[in-house]
């Protein structure tokens, strides 16, 4: 039997309230989802309580979800929109940037990166709200700057812009 399939199983199972099957898929996906929710939020206890109320969303709404992606991705789109969600509750906030935007720097062969991943992430948590936001989804999660204004009910430019100005203020806090 493959993964696919195993995944199938485990989901069906789900539907039908096995709470073995339930658990497991929360073993599967529950560290992931934290870790994507702490980027987002900074705050641990924050992200555990979204956590919680991500995987009730989760078996609540399991009958929706179609396989049409993977149910690591379809967990992960919960999780981002439950998490812009706290962020907007919390009056996150984005501004318009109107000027030129900086093109992304190349990569020079033989660099070294100069701070640890710790540093980086903390670094990255130093972020405004919406900097940090926009950033984790852009660099961390995968997403273009069209998907992040439609998720977060803004311009694809002020998207560029907050990832421009987040880059900028990263560079600011690494020196």
């Amino acid at each position: 039997m493959d993964a696919t399939q195993t995944h199938r199983d485990l989901i069906e199972q789900c539907r039908n309230g096995h709470r073995e099957a339930q658990f497991e898929l929360y073993r599967l996906y529950s560290q992931a989802m934290y870790n994507t929710a702490l980027r987002m939020v900074r705050h641990p206890h924050d992200a555990e309580d979204l956590l919680q109320s991500i995987f009730i969303e989760v078996f609540t709404k399991l009958d929706s979800f179609r396989h049409e992606s993977s149910i690591g991705a379809w967990i992960k789109r919960i999780t981002i929109n439950k998490c812009i969600n706290f962020l907007k509750s919390r009056r996150l906030s984005f501004s318009e940037m109107t000027e030129n935007l900086d093109r992304e720097e190349p990569v020079h062969e033989g660099y070294e990166p100069a701070f640890s991943i710790d540093k980086i992430n903390e670094a990255i948590a130093g972020l405004p709200d919406g900097y940090r936001v926009v950033f984790n989804l852009y660099a961390l999660e995968g997403y273009d700057h069209e998907e992040i204004g439609q998720i977060l009910g803004v311009t694809e430019a002020t998207s560029k812009s907050q990832y421009s100005r987040a880059k900028s203020k990263l560079r600011e806090i690494l020196k």
